[in-house]
């Protein structure tokens, strides 16, 4: 049966004071519901929020201070960087490093298991180890794969948008501690700031858990058998998978062949975002530039049928 789904903005008092719910941009019934899910499958205490990149700044808000140094790992998803720079004016600093190793001296570790889209992961151990808070984005991997709370992380952060609620049909954050008093700190940013995600994105989040686990099945399955053919194919020079998850990138000749591939495809998308039931493909040096290979495809698989999708990239590699 469905969830419960509350579009209140706002609740009576019981006996002359404010009760559980008050007012929605504190909390809402539909979210408390979705983020008691949330916390079960990462081990810890989760808060919702409006987007992945309203997670990523609400970490930054409540866990940094003015002239404080962010360590991010290289090749992480770019709005990261995009990110951090924009917050320059305020005092926020980082530096790139590579997450196999140990961080350098920083004032709060930003770690991506897996990288997006070069699916590098993380030294859990060595950053662990790192006297600053640990924060890692695990939208990728999903609860079911990684949970970096288990790896000595003090928060995980999820976008939502993508396998979690997996429709392409939400836009969502998700943060989750191992410590109810950082989550509290972390809930009083969202309330002061208003980065509250909506009851309609939390029933939404709530119904796509409900299939995360043989969504994610199904895609890993079809993955794995792209990934042994993409590697066989002759136009493409690099594959990278983790072993793991949904998502693939591979490289093809340069940029040209990159966007003749993207033209050709019929089955599978040309669009940004991923972890959804619908295959995309797109390539990434538009958006991201030189830290990346100009010919880098990055394909999230969908839940179409494994044959289908490689007739379609076949076709297309072979106008690379």
């Amino acid at each position: 049966m469905a969830a419960p789904l509350d579009r209140s903005a706002t609740w009576p008092y019981e006996g002359g004071e404010p009760a559980r719910f008050s007012y929605a941009r504190a909390d809402h019934p539909t979210g408390a519901a979705v983020e008691k899910e949330l916390g079960a499958l990462d081990g810890g205490e989760a808060l919702l929020v409006s987007s992945g990149m309203a997670a990523v700044t609400t970490v930054v808000l409540t866990l940094l201070r003015p002239g404080g140094t962010i360590a991010l790992a290289e090749g992480a998803y770019y709005g990261h960087a995009v990110l951090f720079r924009h917050l320059g004016p305020w005092g926020v600093r980082f530096v790139e490093f590579d997450q196999a190793g140990p961080p350098p001296g920083a004032d709060l570790v930003f770690l991506e298991a897996p990288a997006n889209p070069l699916l590098t992961m993380p030294d859990f151990e060595a950053a662990a180890a790192h006297p600053a808070p640990v924060v890692c984005d695990a939208t990728v991997a999903s609860p079911l794969r990684v949970r970096p709370l288990e790896q000595g992380c003090d928060v995980v952060l999820h976008s939502a948008t993508k396998v979690l609620g997996g429709h392409d049909d939400l836009l969502a954050g998700v943060l989750v501690t191992r410590e109810a008093g950082l989550r509290e700190r972390l809930h009083t940013t969202r309330r002061l700031t208003g980065m509250v995600a909506s009851a309609d994105t939390a029933w939404l989040l709530r119904r796509g858990l409900r299939t995360l686990e043989v969504r994610l099945a199904r895609q890993e399955t079809t993955a794995r058998r792209l990934v042994e053919r993409l590697a066989a194919h002759p136009a493409v020079t690099t594959v990278r998978y983790p072993g793991f998850s949904f998502l693939v990138s591979f490289d093809v000749a340069d940029g040209e062949a990159a966007s003749r591939v993207e033209r050709a495809l019929t089955t599978i998308v040309n669009a940004t975002s991923l972890g959804g039931v619908t295959t995309k493909i797109e390539a990434r040096h538009r958006w991201e530039g030189d830290r990346l290979p100009s010919g880098l495809l990055r394909l999230s698989v969908g839940l179409e049928d494994a044959e289908v999708l490689w007739a379609d990239l076949e076709r297309a590699l072979s106008a690379a």
